[in-house]
């Protein structure tokens, strides 16, 4: 939770983002899902589980609920550069490309 809409500046309230991620999510909690238009929270990995909202496509990640579809486009997570760096990772055996989070 932001620390503007109340939110804690303490670690329990913190996760770790890269910094396009940090600015693009700045301080909303939802997201619109693509499919139906509706506004969702955002993916919380404290409250969720990865593997039930996305799913590998090669170096894609595929939204398997409204939460996952709507995190995907609102942080670009299969941006051309994200995919190349992803294929990159895979050369150096460095892409979990499973169930596993992306890292």
């Amino acid at each position: 939770m932001p620390t503007s809409l109340g939110g804690l500046d303490e670690v329990d309230n913190l996760a770790w983002a890269c910094p396009a991620c940090n600015l693009s999510k700045s301080d909303r909690v939802e997201a619109h899902d693509p499919l139906s238009g509706d506004a969702v929270g955002l993916f919380s990995p404290r409250q969720l589980t990865w593997r039930d909202h996305f799913e590998w496509s090669g170096y894609q990640l595929v939204g398997r609920t409204p939460v996952g579809r709507a995190l995907i486009p609102f942080l670009d997570l299969n941006s051309a550069k994200r995919l190349a760096i992803r294929g990159n990772e895979d050369l150096l055996g460095y892409f979990a490309g499973s169930d596993d989070p992306p890292v």
